[in-house]
């Protein structure tokens, strides 16, 4: 079940959220829970299973990482009992992102070193969302083991917080200290539950309105193949992805967001204006906030960050987007999506940083192109038509290639979607939000927002609630 679908918007939240209204507020956190488990087997019937799993483990591990750090003994000998706990929690989470997520990928790797199958290739189906609540369990357990909170006796808070559907299948990526407040506190405010239906439907706007039609985009270029296409379709076509990214990704975080309003919670920011960046460097400050936020916090600063000179910084880096390519997905590409990023970044620290985000025209037509370039890497999982496409972006010419009459297919292209990706490049500004911002409280909005709704209401019932691109990483 996703957000941008008839089945989530008229049957499962409505029936959800007049439950969580009439109970006593005692009893809503366990309506968040029943909810968000209804919500996740929809999808994942069996692999509900998995998650109660995780849920539990994690849970009593954290307890115990707790007693054990404020039990009798040493400093030192507390520390070392606890640490143990935390190792399980990261062998037993890790362990099975990877059987589920990497393993078919590593069997494969290790057969092309081989150069013969010693290894069958395994590999289950992708659990939902299971990126997603296993980074958000282990930054549980690791907060505990460093005493950041105290743990609770209440298993229902925890697998509240993990489970919550709003943000469960694709983030935002929540910390506990971020909503442990508002686990005690289930009043409803007018105000917040107004401002989470506008944020909900803003999303529901930017998904259904924007990233499905601007996706017809790329999937023409993709029905044309990369020997019909010319360097401007070639261009067009990855400009064409990166905006159907860049607003289903962020739609839904803004549908997280206000749903999370709705309920009483507030979720942090995932995106701000990421196309308006100045540079890669600054393009990750605004991207997948959370996500970087994690790394960030998780792994290069435990590996000493930047305080342990020049080469030690750049190593570091190295491991954090070695891991985010990963992250995303078992595939070359992800890596070689994740290595571009740290190439690049270090190009920029150490020499152009400080020039690009000096001069504003100059950082807006160097991530001109950055962007979609990034995003065809990250696009492309077959390696051969990843070379062949980044070849017809840079006028490299194509092995064998036929004569074609790629111009006439551009400008059939562009005469079709030129309007939407003007567009799309409007709405990826910071101009839009302002002004959401400015007249959100006028009955003018409040009557567009409505009609909005309504629109996009009828593209799903045309068949147009594709599912959101995350849901695959």
């Amino acid at each position: 079940m996703v957000f941008s679908s008839l089945e989530f918007l008229f049957r499962f939240f409505p029936i959800f959220i007049i439950e969580y209204i009439l109970v006593k507020k005692e009893y809503r956190l366990y309506v968040i829970l029943a909810g968000s488990l209804v919500f996740y087997a929809y999808g994942e019937p069996l692999y509900i299973f998995l998650m109660i799993f995780s849920i539990l483990v994690n849970h009593f591990l954290a307890k115990g990482i707790y007693e054990r750090r404020h039990g009798g003994g040493s400093k030192e000998d507390k520390k070392k009992r606890a640490k143990g706990l935390l190792i399980i929690s990261a062998v037993i989470n890790f362990g099975l992102l990877f059987v589920f997520k990497y393993l078919g990928f590593f069997c494969s790797i290790i057969n092309g070193i081989a150069g013969k199958d010693v290894l069958p290739i395994l590999q289950p189906a992708l659990p939902l969302g299971i990126s997603f609540y296993t980074f958000q369990m282990m930054s549980y357990v690791i907060d505990v083991y460093r005493g950041k909170y105290r743990v609770g006796n209440s298993m229902i808070n925890f697998a509240a917080y993990v489970s919550m559907f709003p943000q469960l299948i694709a983030g935002p990526i929540v910390n506990y200290s971020e909503v442990m407040k508002d686990m005690k506190d289930r009043r409803l405010s007018p105000k917040a539950v107004e401002n989470g239906v506008t944020i909900f439907i803003l999303g529901l706007l930017y998904k259904v309105l924007l990233a499905n039609n601007i996706a017809s985009l790329w999937n023409d270029v993709q029905t044309i193949g990369v020997y019909g296409i010319n360097t401007l379709t070639a261009w067009m076509g990855a400009w064409g992805f990166s905006f159907q990214l860049y607003f289903d990704f962020w739609g839904y975080s803004l549908m997280a967001i206000g749903l999370g309003k709705i309920l009483g919670f507030k979720f942090p920011q995932n995106f701000k204006e990421p196309y308006s960046a100045l540079s890669a460097t600054d393009f990750w400050r605004r991207w997948h906030i959370t996500l970087g936020r994690w790394f960030r916090e998780y792994v290069y600063i435990p590996l000493g960050g930047n305080r342990k000179g020049p080469a030690r910084l750049v190593l570091n880096t190295f491991v954090v987007w070695f891991l985010t390519g990963l992250w995303h997905g078992a595939n070359w590409n992800f890596i070689i999506w994740g290595l571009f990023f740290f190439a690049l970044l270090m190009i920029e620290k150490f020499f152009i940083l400080e020039k690009l985000e000096s001069n504003k025209w100059v950082g807006h037509i160097y991530m001109l192109f950055i962007i979609p370039l990034s995003w065809t890497i990250f696009n492309i999982t077959d390696l051969k038509t990843l070379g062949l496409y980044l070849m017809k972006m840079f006028l490299l010419p194509l092995p064998n290639a036929p004569k074609l009459d790629t111009m006439s297919k551009f400008v059939s292209l562009f005469g079709k979607y030129w309007w939407l990706l003007l567009i799309c490049a409007v709405f990826s500004t910071p101009y839009p939000m302002q002004l959401v911002k400015k007249y959100r409280d006028t009955i003018v909005f409040k009557l567009l927002l409505l009609a909005g709704f309504w629109y996009a209401v009828y593209n799903m019932a045309l068949g147009m609630d594709n599912p959101f691109l995350y849901f695959r990483f």
